[in-house]
């Protein structure tokens, strides 16, 4: 069974060492350290974000990062930890946060080149709204 547990201001590092895994597995254009990574996600708490460990027999399997200020909620980061991905968890994790956050619509972003997200978000019935394009000369 998932629980969703608010992060508190000692969860930062840990949330950064998560943030730099889903980093790498985003393929993002993002180059940040752990700890310019604990300095934004620190900054992140002091704003309009909150963050929630997601936890599964005590052990934590992932984490989400919301922008609780935005109507519909935008799910910022959502990551399931490699080891425990492909058993239910994210799509239990994801359903379980909603009930959590007290919301049946949210919005979140995913890169072009994320085909393994898509397939997960589309498979628990978002769809596409708008494309981000960037010209970089």
């Amino acid at each position: 069974m998932i629980t969703i547990l608010a992060c508190k201001q000692s969860d930062i590092p840990n949330l950064a060492l998560l943030n730099h895994m889903l980093i790498e597995d985003e393929q993002a254009e993002n180059s940040m350290s752990i700890l310019q990574l604990e300095q934004r996600m620190t900054a992140f708490l002091d704003s309009e974000y909150k963050a929630f460990l997601i936890k599964t027999d005590e052990k934590c399997v992932g984490y989400a990062l919301v922008n609780i200020a935005q109507k519909p909620l935008y799910l910022r980061q959502f990551f399931i930890c490699r080891e425990y991905r492909r058993m239910g968890y994210g799509k239990e994790a994801f359903y379980a946060l909603l009930n959590h956050l007290q919301v049946d619509e949210i919005d979140l972003d995913v890169y072009a080149w994320n085909h393994r997200g898509m397939s997960f978000w589309k498979s628990l019935g978002f769809s596409e709204r708008c494309y981000n394009l960037r010209f970089k000369k």
